[in-house]
């Protein structure tokens, strides 16, 4: 690890998540920024369309991605147990 890099933290990760999974904010820390940028359009216009109810199935879609992401970090698997750089996240 290089010197002064900062390593993220499994934990942080992990509430990330679970309290603001659906706004992207556990793939915005751990440098996926590609996904927490598609989960928070995807929050955002969903929300912006809930009024003519197709909102709901974008929500219901962020929902399931971000419950299966959760499950990934949990379990350190499907690439969730390293940040983008490569670096394994601080357990």
């Amino acid at each position: 690890m290089p010197p002064g890099y900062n390593q993220k933290n499994w934990v942080v990760a992990l509430l990330l998540a679970f309290f603001l999974g659906s706004f992207g904010a556990h793939n915005f820390y751990l440098g996926r920024t590609g996904r927490g940028s598609i989960q928070l359009a995807m929050t955002l216009l969903s929300w912006l369309t809930v009024i003519i109810l197709i909102g709901f199935v974008g929500l219901a879609i962020v929902g399931i991605w971000v419950f299966v992401d959760f499950l990934l970090i949990l379990t350190g698997s499907g690439g969730y147990d390293r940040d983008s750089n490569g670096f394994p996240l601080e357990r």
